[in-house]
């Protein structure tokens, strides 16, 4: 039980981070989201957005953190 609270705290601890990253890099972070390969349709009544390659990259980038995380600190 003793290690599912420290994924627990990790986890917090890596949203902490994000959170400080978004909150004073938020404008240079605006080109995620207009990558080639997300998907927008705009319509007169409603609008349909779809962040493919945005959540791939963003997939990608997680995976190697948690990964570098586990492998030096647990």
């Amino acid at each position: 039980m003793q290690s599912a609270g420290k994924y627990i705290i990790l986890i917090g601890i890596i949203l902490v981070i994000l959170g400080l990253i978004v909150h004073f890099a938020g404008n240079s972070l605006n080109w995620l989201g207009r990558l080639p390969g997300d998907i927008r349709i705009e319509k007169e009544n409603h609008r349909v957005y779809i962040p493919v390659t945005s959540m791939i990259l963003i997939s990608i980038i997680l995976t190697i953190i948690i990964n570098l995380i586990r492998k030096f600190f647990l």
